[in-house]
């Protein structure tokens, strides 16, 4: 049995070891949301406090255009990524056929390989069948990494559901679509929700990728913001940038907590 003054020291390092490391993570986060409110242009010294860097966002009509841009290639790609990895997930967790663990490490793939290959292998893709870039193309390109992360989170779900009520309810005359609509599908959607709240953020957040499949004039979030620290990082980027880690941080805090009810009222 420790010495009561041995267990304090453990907790006194383990408490310093912890705040030091927490500090390493978001000490960055934390000066450059304090210099979002800087009066000055530049990020050198403090001038007194102001909020028109936010206001000037609300104003800008290359960020909101970027915006724009962003959102609809997030909400085209989660939506058909939810469609097509919850499928994917239940192939793979309830039916067998030849090649299926081949085909499940093929599936994750992309949550591995680095963003600049997937990037560089969809341009030549495209150009190779003469596809002129646009909007869509950063769709289809996003739709690649989307799939994979709706399809493992549905997956973790699905494993912790019991089989036999699908099987109860074909027994009962359900047809294996009434089975899967009425009896799985409720079941899944913790995990389809916060597999689609991560794709959505990673999305959002994705610069390579996006600015390898973009065409002409084509600008998202990501891509706009680059271009503009090019020059220095100004305080309209530091607010714009506290703006996305505070949605980025509430969508997967949302994620986690579906999540975690999802299996709370699973067990």
């Amino acid at each position: 049995m420790k010495h009561p003054k041995t267990k304090a020291r453990d907790f006194t390092w383990q408490t310093t070891f912890s705040v030091l490391m927490y500090l390493f993570m978001y000490l960055p986060i934390f000066v450059l949301a304090f210099y979002s409110f800087n009066t000055s242009p530049y990020s050198a010294g403090w001038q007194g406090f102001t909020l028109k860097w936010y206001q000037q966002l609300l104003q800008d009509s290359r960020i909101l255009t970027a915006l724009q841009n962003s959102l609809v290639v997030a909400v085209c790609a989660v939506i058909i990524s939810a469609v097509l990895g919850t499928l994917m997930a239940v192939g793979l967790g309830r039916y067998r056929f030849p090649g299926k663990t081949i085909y499940r490490g093929i599936s994750y793939l992309p949550m591995i390989v680095p963003d600049i290959a997937i990037a560089v292998a969809t341009l030549v893709f495209l150009a190779t069948f003469a596809i002129p870039l646009s909007l869509w193309t950063i769709v289809a390109a996003h739709i690649v990494f989307c799939l994979a992360y709706v399809g493992i989170v549905v997956t973790a779900r699905l494993a912790k559901l019991d089989p036999h009520l699908e099987e109860a309810a074909l027994d009962l005359g359900a047809t294996p679509l009434q089975a899967f609509v009425k009896v799985l599908l409720p079941q899944l959607m913790p995990g389809i929700v916060a597999g689609c709240l991560l794709a959505f953020v990673l999305s959002l957040d994705d610069f390579l990728i996006s600015s390898f499949t973009a065409g002409s004039g084509i600008n998202t979030l990501p891509m706009e913001i680059f271009s503009r620290i090019r020059t220095g990082v100004k305080p309209d980027i530091n607010a714009l940038s506290v703006i996305l880690i505070i949605i980025s941080g509430c969508v997967a805090f949302l994620a986690e907590y579906i999540r975690d009810r999802g299996e709370k009222e699973n067990s």
